[in-house]
Order: structure tokens, then C-alpha cells, then sequence
């Protein structure tokens, strides 16, 4: 089987990113977002779900974080989806609760096509390093409608600020791993609909 490689890029007045995903990776990645602690979320999400995965982006971070993080959310959804094709043969779902340290993550998903979003995270600070905490949730809302994925994504128990995040990122790597996976037995999309 050929490596699942998506490569997407959006340009604007605010934001110039380009995208590259490789689902069946070894977790190797060169990110850079000039904001560091989104580069290492990045990172934790590409490591655990080993996807190879390349990230430039240029954005206005003489505004805020803002644009950046959310653009980049988009275009990594894109490049998701194109990575997947017609999604024949993948397993579709994902799930993972992911523990760290005090902090437990759940992530569930959907490759069903139909975008969805819900999300629980009460952070008790509003920023870690240079990334708005309020740019978690924005940031996975983009990569679920874009990429057309129903996306759970909760903080079970709750703790450092830097965990939780961490937790939420790295869950959501190993449940996308989980969800894209081949199933062997399935050679059509796993839908009785007989499209995703």
C-alpha cells in the first residue's frame, strides 16, 4: 500500500500555510508556526498518532495568535481529507483516553463525512507560552468541519493547564491513528450507505 500524503495550502491577507500529512508516517514532523507552544502540540498530535507532518506558516502574530492557530486548523483538516480519498478500507472510528499525569483526555471520532464538534475544557488560565487557551477549541473546531470529521474531545479530570492541553492534543493523534487505520477485512467504505 502507497503512503496516504495530503498536501493543502491557503493564503490571505492574514495567513500563509502550507500543510503536509502523511497517515502512514513514522511520527517525524518539521513544524513551524512561530508560536511555540502550538509548534510542540503539533508535535505531541503528529509523534502519537505517527503521522508524518510538515507545517510552514506565516501569520500576523503582530495581532494575535488568533489567525494563525484557527487557519491552521483548516488547513490541516484539508489535508487530512485529502489524504484519505474515498476512505475505502479505513476503520472510520477512533477513540483514546489518554492520561497524563494528573490529566485525562478523551478523544472520539467520526470520519463520517458530516462534520461535528463537541468539546469541554475548562482552563484556568488564559494563555500557555504565546498560544491563547481559547485557541484549543478553535483550533480543533477547524480541523473537524474541514476535514468533515464528528470530533468528541473532552477533559475528564482536570489539572495543569499545560497537561490538559498536551492530553487533548496527544489523544487526538492517537484516536485519528485509530480511525484511519485499514481494516483488512474491509475493502469498500464502511457505510451502509456506501459512501463517507
Amino acid at each position: 500500500m502507497k503512503n496516504r500524503i495530503g498536501t493543502c495550502s491557503r493564503e490571505t491577507k492574514e495567513t500563509q500555510i502550507c500543510v503536509s500529512i502523511n497517515l502512514d508516517g513514522l511520527g517525524k514532523n518539521q513544524i513551524h508556526t512561530g508560536i511555540g507552544f502550538f509548534d510542540h502540540m503539533l508535535d505531541g498530535f503528529a509523534r502519537h498518532g505517527l503521522f508524518d507532518l510538515a507545517v510552514e506558516v506565516q501569520g500576523d502574530l503582530d495581532v494575535d495568535c488568533h489567525h494563525t492557530i484557527e487557519d491552521t486548523g483548516i488547513v490541516l483538516g484539508q489535508a487530512i481529507s485529502k489524504a484519505l480519498g474515498d476512505k475505502a478500507g479505513i476503520k472510520r472510528y477512533g477513540s483514546f483516553l489518554l492520561p497524563m499525569d494528573e490529566t485525562l483526555a478523551m478523544c472520539a471520532i467520526d470520519l463520517s463525512g458530516r462534520p461535528y464538534f463537541n468539546y469541554a475544557a475548562d482552563f484556568t488560565v488564559d494563555r500557555i507560552g504565546e498560544m491563547d487557551t481559547e485557541m484549543i477549541r478553535e483550533f480543533f473546531y477547524a480541523v473537524s468541519y474541514s476535514s468533515s470529521m464528528n470530533l468528541h474531545l473532552k477533559i475528564m479530570d482536570a489539572g495543569n493547564n499545560h497537561h490538559m492541553a498536551e492530553a487533548m492534543f496527544k489523544a487526538f493523534g492517537k484516536a485519528l491513528d485509530m480511525a484511519t487505520s485499514m481494516e483488512p477485512r474491509m475493502k469498500e467504505v464502511w457505510s451502509t450507505k456506501g459512501s463517507l
